[in-house]
Formats: structure tokens, C-alpha cells, sequence
């Protein structure tokens, strides 16, 4: 059992980022189970140099210290590599030559534009084959699913090592431990994703999925806006023979313009000439009533540490 915290190294942490680093501290103290830190810097042309230090810096000044050595992803593309090979093998996964300008221009053939902040959903072109195209990207097959979890989904006869390719919607069911009961119907609202990216590098649903279980990795605690990767990690995780995760996704901090607070939107470092005054403010979005700190002045960072846990346990008994 462990929890952990998981940020990419594209700046230094600010408000948002510490909200979830602390929830994820908390989270893992509250159950008594390691609490690690790993580098999620897969995606090589968005990391800065001396991001990931300066990361482990501002958690440190916050008192949150990892329970054992940092995992970095880029030094894992072996194991991502294994696991992509096990999918192509098994018929789960396949190569697919399309540009973005391809999808795009499939599905505006039908009438369909992609939406603000959305993607269109794969429309299967390269299932049947590249005919001749290069290969670009590796795709999961979205509908893809176990024997052992089969009820309510059709196959078309091609079971492969255990799993077969349904012709029936995989949909997936999980319970948040803050938002409750949630679904998604993978191969309507996602369909095939990407494991393996155009420019060679890999996907962020693979790598996560694998860190995870290789870290025994039990419960995931992390922002809100990465609610909706939790179905296509469910999936490649039963694909993949990996447990799954309880997860907990915590509250946004937003910027200005209302979205999702981040570098683009002018998010700026954490100030950590005052590292309880950050942390009171990532309490405060958690809804955390941290009894005794906010008017002692001399209360240490341990201390008020130590109490929020049990701010945590009052709120996620």
C-alpha cells in the first residue's frame, strides 16, 4: 500500500499543484502507508531544466518529505516498453498512421468539430491496417476487455490470451471517494487513445498506469481535472492484469479566467518565505479545519502537519 504525488517538471509547484501534494501527504499519513514522489517527465519538450529540483525543494520547505527514493519516468521506458509489446502481442493494441488533420478532417466529413479542451474520439481508421501509411502512434483497443469482466459485453469471437475484442461499448464504473459514483463509456467518449506517441515518446495513460502498480501504488489522490483519465486508466490497468487504485480527486485552485490554474494562465511559484502561510491556503481549498494553528504564530510546519492529518481524518474518515 502507498500513496503518492506525481508532478511534471514544467515549472515549479504553485498553489494548484501544492493543493494536491498536500492532499496526497495527508492522505498517505492519515492511512499510515509510504508516501512517494515520482518525476512525471515522459513528455521531454514540455520539462524545464531544474524544474524537477526546484519541485523537491518547495515540498521540502513544506515539510513534505517522500518516504523513499524519487522515481523519475524517464528513466522507465524499459517497463513502458514491456507492457506496450505484451498489448501488441496479445492483439490489444496497434499501430496507427493518422495526423491530427486526419482525425479532424474524418470526423468533419460527418459534420463534428472538436470541442473547447476536448478531442475528437478516434474514429478507428488504422483498425483494419495502415495500408501502406508509415507508422506514427500505438493505440488501445477501448474496446478491449478481460473474460473474467465480460457481463454485458458482446464478443466478436476474437479472444486473445484471456481478452476478447467486444463489439458491445466497454463501460466503466468507480467510485470517488470525494465525488462519489462515476462512469464513463469508454469507446463512445475516449475510444482507441494513444499509448505511444507520433514523436516516439510515451503516453502519460500507459506510464502512470504502469508506475503505479510497480510502485504498489493503493491510492491515488490528485486534482480534479484528471477526473476523466481515470476510465482509460482502469481499462489498461485490466488489460494489463494491474490492480486498481481508490481515487480521490480534490478541488481546482482557478485562475483569473476561471480555468484551471496554471502556468498558462499566469499560475506564478509558490512564495515560500512563508511555507505555513501556503500550506493554511491549500487547507483552505481542501476544506480543512486545522484546529489551534491559524492564530498561534509560532506554531512549527511539523506541528500544524501533524494536526492537519487529523483535519484530514475528521473529513475523509
Amino acid at each position: 500500500m502507498a500513496g503518492r504525488f506525481a508532478p511534471s517538471p514544467t515549472g515549479p509547484l504553485h498553489a494548484g499543484s501544492l493543493v494536491a501534494a498536500l492532499a496526497s501527504w495527508l492522505d498517505a499519513r492519515a492511512l499510515g502507508i509510504p508516501w512517494w514522489v515520482r518525476i512525471e517527465d515522459v513528455d521531454i519538450p514540455r520539462c524545464v531544466p531544474g524544474a524537477a529540483a526546484q519541485i523537491l525543494s518547495q515540498l521540502a520547505a513544506c515539510g513534505l518529505h517522500p518516504d523513499g527514493p524519487v522515481w523519475r519516468q524517464s528513466d522507465r521506458g524499459d517497463a513502458y516498453a514491456g507492457a506496450l509489446e505484451g498489448l501488441l502481442q496479445r492483439g490489444l493494441a496497434y499501430p496507427c498512421g493518422c495526423t491530427r488533420s486526419d482525425i479532424e478532417s474524418a470526423w468533419a466529413a460527418q459534420g463534428m468539430v472538436r470541442p473547447r479542451h476536448g478531442e475528437l474520439v478516434y474514429p478507428g481508421t488504422c483498425r483494419g491496417g495502415l495500408h501502406g501509411r508509415p507508422e506514427r502512434a500505438i493505440r488501445v483497443h477501448s474496446d478491449a476487455v478481460e473474460r473474467g469482466n465480460r457481463e454485458g459485453v458482446e464478443s466478436d469471437g476474437g479472444d486473445i490470451d484471456g481478452t476478447a475484442l467486444g463489439t458491445a461499448d466497454i463501460v466503466i464504473d468507480w467510485i470517488d471517494r470525494r465525488l462519489g459514483a462515476q462512469q464513463q463509456n469508454l469507446t463512445c467518449a475516449v475510444g482507441d487513445f494513444v499509448l505511444r506517441r507520433a514523436d516516439g515518446l510515451w503516453a502519460y495513460q500507459l506510464a502512470v498506469v504502469v508506475d503505479d502498480a510497480a510502485q504498489g501504488v493503493t491510492h491515488v489522490v490528485r486534482g480534479e481535472d484528471l477526473a476523466d483519465n481515470t476510465a482509460r486508466q482502469i481499462h489498461l490497468q485490466r488489460l494489463l492484469g494491474l490492480p486498481t487504485p481508490t481515487y480521490l480527486h480534490v478541488p481546482l485552485v482557478l485562475g483569473a479566467d476561471g480555468e484551471k490554474l496554471s502556468k498558462q494562465n499566469g499560475a506564478t511559484a509558490l512564495d515560500l518565505s512563508d511555507p505555513l502561510g501556503a500550506l493554511r491556503q491549500a487547507a483552505a481549498v481542501l476544506g480543512l479545519d486545522v484546529e489551534g494553528t491559524d492564530r498561534e504564530r509560532n506554531t512549527s510546519v511539523t506541528d500544524w502537519l501533524g494536526r492537519a492529518v487529523a483535519a484530514w481524518i475528521r473529513r475523509h474518515p
